[in-house]
């Protein structure tokens, strides 16, 4: 049996502070849907401090922002793009069209079939978080996306140069310097200063989340990516306390309400662990915020072996999933639900955050037991077709087609089947109605 060494927020603080945002966003929302481009000026001065006659950057504030960046600084930029352009383009290249007769004369296929438009959001409130340009905008980019428009938030009052030039180096077609639920209502709704996107993607915080959600069905969406979550599954062989407590900080910083899980089967490292996550707090220049998430939602667990540590993995349905133990591969092979798996003490999540190719934009908040993270197929809509080559093929379906049509009552249906079958069959088949047409 598992023993919980420390426990973060209950389920009922968790869901008093989700109706809060909830309620937040609709209103904002309905502003946007009412008032469109003045709703979005008014929530850009109101919650960022932020205004400009318009808020998409011009070709030449983009080239200041790129020429503002040092020559490995691109280089940088360049060398995670081309990782994570790599990888997308595996993905593409596993997906094929298919085209096959199943029967004599009938011939059935899908096609994958980017979306026109796509909004994609770059988080840039508190850090400048230039790697969630790569990630959406380069692999909407490989997708075939026609347009590509980009949001990040003003960073201290101006542009962040280094998230424009991320964004410019993707490929981006449009970007915005526009942040928060204003600027994924606009993506989503459409103004008259920005035509609306077929598909949102990208992180964010509690309020971006819940933009998404409440807006899903109007546009599509990658996932629900709320706050970071991480969990670092851990043994004495593996893993240490300050290679764990270090994992974990190293992702509770993104905001105080970023969920951070140490689950292993040694109490001895679990202890260690917390002892060095307090030594950490005093040096760590993003501690103020570490501290705030390690106090509310981190968590200590110790199970009994590794098959415990799998099963309370799964349900807890982690974004991020480290793990450091004697071998890694068992979870690779028996865990099910997790945004992506960091396998080994020589990768770990910011890695996989910032450089080495796989995408960030995971599901969060138990979304991985339904869905995995962002990737190229997101932006692809997987459509079928269907082709009927002879008479006889037309016939033969036609009539299956008619008689399943007639157990269901579907007279209209019926007839679409039977009026080909008279025609290419050259069969007498009456009228689905009740009485054959005069």
């Amino acid at each position: 049996m598992a023993e919980w060494l420390k426990r973060g927020a209950t389920t009922e603080a968790k869901a008093n502070s989700d109706r809060k945002v909830r309620d937040i966003v609709e209103g904002i929302l309905e502003d946007i849907e009412a008032r469109g481009d003045d709703a979005v000026r008014e929530l850009s001065i109101k919650f960022d401090g932020w205004d400009r006659e318009s808020y998409q950057l011009t070709r030449s504030e983009i080239q200041n922002c790129i020429d503002q960046l040092s020559g490995q600084d691109l280089k940088d930029i360049e060398f995670a793009q081309t990782q994570v352009r790599n990888f997308a383009q595996i993905q593409r290249d596993s997906m094929k069209n298919v085209e096959v007769e199943t029967l004599p004369g009938v011939v059935l296929g899908h096609t994958h079939v980017p979306v026109n438009a796509a909004g994609c959001y770059v988080p840039g409130g508190k850090y400048p978080l230039l790697a969630s340009a790569h990630m959406s905008v380069i692999t909407a980019k490989v997708a075939g996306v026609k347009r590509v428009a980009t949001c990040a938030p003003p960073f201290q009052g101006k542009f962040a140069p280094a998230i424009v030039a991320a964004q410019a180096m993707a490929g981006a077609d449009e970007i915005y310097a526009l942040g928060g639920v204003q600027a994924i209502g606009a993506m989503a709704i459409g103004t008259a200063s920005m035509a609306p996107v077929d598909i949102l993607v990208g992180p964010g915080n509690a309020f971006v989340a819940e933009a998404k959600r409440q807006l899903f069905g109007r546009v599509g969406i990658d996932l629900f990516a709320g706050p970071t979550e991480t969990l670092v599954i851990c043994d004495e062989i593996g893993c240490d306390g300050e290679l764990a407590a270090t994992d974990l900080l190293g992702q509770a910083e993104h905001g105080p309400d970023s969920p951070a899980v140490l689950l292993t089967t040694s109490r001895k490292l679990a202890e260690e662990t917390m002892k060095e996550v307090d030594r950490l707090l005093t040096i760590l220049p993003t501690a103020d915020i570490a501290r705030r998430a390690w106090e509310s939602f981190g968590e200590v667990i110790v199970a009994q072996d590794d098959a415990e540590m799998v099963r309370i993995a799964d349900e807890i349905a982690s974004e991020h999933v480290q793990v450091m133990t004697a071998d890694p591969d068992y979870f690779l092979k028996h865990m099910t639900n997790y945004g992506a798996l960091f396998l080994g003490n020589r990768t770990n999540v910011s890695y996989g955050d910032k450089v080495i190719g796989t995408n960030h934009t995971l599901p969060t908040k138990k979304a991985a037991r339904y869905t995995g993270g962002l990737w190229v197929g997101k932006f692809l809509k997987t459509c079928t077709y269907q082709r009927v080559t002879t008479d006889e093929a037309s016939t033969m379906i036609g009539e299956y087609c008619s008689r399943l049509c007639a157990l269901e009552g579907f007279a209209g249906h019926g007839e679409q089947a039977n009026i080909r079958v008279r025609r290419y069959g050259g069969k007498n088949v009456p009228y689905a109605g009740k009485a054959e047409a005069a």
